[in-house]
């Protein structure tokens, strides 16, 4: 059974930081594309950012603040996020594109991803 489980999400002042955790299990994770996106409601959802085996890709909105790692020991994908802003205020998902091999810019896409977690709330006081 495939799961993705994020955690870390809170509320926090502007120009605080959080990390977020995604656990994942049931699937290949160290084969597979990760991204993190976000949204609010009324809203589209948002790509923030992905990894892949080798390389990271960031939203334009969040690149220089954010950072996605991963440690493929524990099949679980970070966002760090610093210097965070009210904007950055949403439900923040991971996903999963497992057998990817693609470059990095193929997964901004949501419909690259076929595995999705709950999302956590990240909140940003002004």
């Amino acid at each position: 059974q495939v799961q993705l489980a994020e955690s870390g999400g809170g509320l926090v002042q502007t120009g605080g930081s959080l990390r977020l955790s995604c656990a994942a299990s049931g699937f290949s994770f160290s084969s597979s594309a990760m991204g993190w996106f976000r949204q609010v409601p009324g809203k589209e959802r948002e790509f923030v950012a992905g990894i892949n085996w080798i390389d990271t890709t960031y939203a334009d909105s969040v690149k220089g603040r954010f950072t996605i790692s991963r440690d493929n020991s524990k099949n679980t994908v970070y966002l760090q996020m610093n210097t965070l802003r009210p904007e950055d205020t949403a439900v923040y998902c991971c996903a999963a594109a497992p057998g990817a091999y693609s470059t990095i810019t193929y997964y901004r896409n949501s419909d690259k991803y076929t595995y999705w977690g709950q999302g956590t709330q990240v909140t940003v006081s002004s």
